[in-house]
């Protein structure tokens, strides 16, 4: 079928909205209508090469849809279902089995916009293009997805709220509760205020920690975090370790800028014992470099963290829950925009103007 989508021709060029060919899906998959779209960090990093993504590309991660067909072997869906879509896995190495889907053995063919078995779904000016990034590449009209990472709506629950749910809000709230399953009246520090670090403070409230410091340059991001749970704000800077010893360290510290010095930093901060926990991307090449006698004498604890070590078809009805209790208000940081404003929506992120940008669809498009 012909549909609209978002095309990533190269690094230094805007998104080109143009007509692609989308085949039929596939064994477990389904064909969607998408009613709305976020635009990720992960998607502008894919797009400017900092991931191993080929382009030409259609990206997007957090795909909200009705299901129009399903593919051979889905019998948990039916057309006309409303889901909103999350990373892809195979559901069979170890650690799907395990309910650690983000570090599925397959997880990075996904990530780079590919099946296992190489094919591609979509096609533009009659080649094949970059098409299943995340299982789904949802910034188009319609996406074929993989129904393992879809997790149904109800049928009035907004597209635009569910969309960031499926990794921004998840990777965020999924490392407070889940990952490092922060204890009430434990304190943490979260380094970046976009939609993952604040989706960290919304869930460390949630999680009961006494001490929530938000960390970021932006005076007026670290003012909205105090709105949505800091305790304190720290403006992000060399030696600011020092600021937070004073108060005596923090137990967990959360990092979503992929800055090696402001790693370093709450590494520092940390007490003995305490976890620093990395979501962020960093430049390609970039290295943690800690002092190995420091964290042999304190016990710290320093990982990695891929969506929030969460399994989406359980945590985001969580999430969900936690909204409608008004815990977590996720709509203070989304603005939407028009499919055909992607561009804008993208230099308004760069810019600091907004921190979670929608695309909605066009509520007319032909199914």
């Amino acid at each position: 079928m012909k549909i609209n989508a978002a095309i990533a021709e190269a690094p230094d060029t805007p998104f080109r909205i143009s007509e692609c060919e989308l085949a039929a899906p596939g064994e477990g998959e389904l064909l969607l209508r998408v009613e709305a779209c976020g635009i990720c960090h992960t998607d502008i990093a894919a797009k400017q090469q900092a991931m191993p993504v080929s382009l030409p590309a259609v990206l997007g991660h957090e795909g909200v849809g009705t299901i129009l067909e399903l593919g051979p072997g889905v019998t948990d869906y039916a057309p006309g279902d409303r889901v909103v879509v999350s990373f892809g896995s195979c559901g069979q190495c170890r650690n799907c089995q395990n309910d650690a889907p983000g570090y599925c053995d397959f997880g990075m063919v996904y990530m780079t916009g590919n099946r296992p078995d190489g094919r591609q779904s979509l096609s533009y000016q009659g080649a094949p293009v970059t098409g299943h990034f995340f299982a789904q590449s949802s910034m188009a009209s319609h996406a074929v997805v993989s129904s393992r990472n879809a997790v149904k709506l109800s049928a009035d629950f907004p597209a635009e709220i569910a969309a960031p749910l499926a990794c921004g809000v998840q990777t965020g709230a999924g490392t407070v509760l889940i990952a490092l399953n922060a204890q009430p009246g434990s304190s943490i520090a979260i380094a970046g205020c976009g939609t993952v670090g604040l989706s960290a403070v919304m869930a460390a409230r949630i999680a009961g920690c006494e001490s929530i410091v938000a960390i970021d340059v932006v005076a007026e991001r670290l003012e909205l975090a105090k709105e949505l749970g800091a305790t304190r704000t720290v403006l992000s800077k060399p030696g600011m370790a020092e600021e937070l010893l004073e108060s005596g360290g923090v137990d967990y510290a959360f990092d979503t800028t992929g800055i090696h010095s402001v790693a370093i930093e709450l590494f520092n901060a940390l007490k003995a014992r305490g976890t620093l926990v990395c979501a962020g991307i960093a430049k390609p090449g970039d290295t943690l470099n800690l002092d190995m006698n420091a964290l042999m004498a304190s016990g710290k604890h320093v990982r990695g963290v891929i969506e929030g070590d969460a399994v989406p078809g359980q945590f985001i009805p969580e999430l969900i829950a936690y909204y409608h209790a008004g815990k977590l208000p996720v709509d203070k940081i989304i603005r939407t925009y028009p499919f055909e404003f992607i561009n804008q929506a993208i230099d308004d992120t760069h810019s600091g103007k907004v921190v979670k940008p929608v695309l909605m669809m066009s509520a007319e498009q032909g199914e």
